[in-house]
């Protein structure tokens, strides 16, 4: 957590590195979350122009249901986040960006690092999951009259489909030379 006074005292800004333990509430926030290691989480906090930026690197394993299988996939995720805040005595003058989501509000003078970290990994899970066999493999589950389709073979199917069904489908080859 780092106090809005304390950022605007240090013009070269506060560096930081920290492992954070976040699992318990990124589980209980999202339950596709089965498992997540310790956040290694790198960066600087600095005061510019009457606005404060939070910049950090972050990196850690988050174990996700595969989306066919739903057995359990394990990716490693590593990215940076760049985030604006500006206090409150400036959300008048700034209030476009804060309504566009370009600037966030500091809230009792704080910035939490540990729920930007949360919800930077909220916003980072991927919808589809899948385990290596999956992707490498082309199949498809499949079951009675029923089976998965790509969106190309869906489309492949769709127009054969079309071209069968055609009036002059039984036309077609009629006029060829031999």
């Amino acid at each position: 957590m780092f106090h809005i006074y304390d950022i605007q005292k240090k013009p070269e800004g506060i560096s930081f590195e920290e492992t954070l333990e976040l699992s318990g509430e990124l589980m209980e926030r999202n339950t596709d979350i089965l498992a997540l290691s310790p956040i290694r989480v790198t960066g600087r906090v600095s005061f510019e122009a009457g606005l404060f930026l939070l910049n950090y690197q972050m990196a850690y394993d988050i174990t996700l249901a595969s989306s066919r299988s739903m057995k359990p996939v394990v990716l490693s995720e590593d990215f940076s986040v760049d985030e604006i805040f500006v206090a409150n005595e400036q959300v008048l003058k700034d209030q476009d960006l804060v309504e566009e989501d370009l600037v966030l509000v500091v809230e009792e003078d704080t910035i939490v690092l540990a729920e930007s970290v949360a919800d930077n990994i909220l916003l980072h899970i991927p919808l589809k999951v899948l385990t290596p066999e999956e992707a490498a493999g082309e199949d498809l589950p499949s079951g009675n009259n029923w089976t998965v389709m790509t969106e190309e073979s869906y489309a492949a199917a769709t127009q054969e489909k079309k071209e069968a069904s055609s009036p002059f489908a039984q036309l077609q080859g009629l006029f060829e030379e031999e």
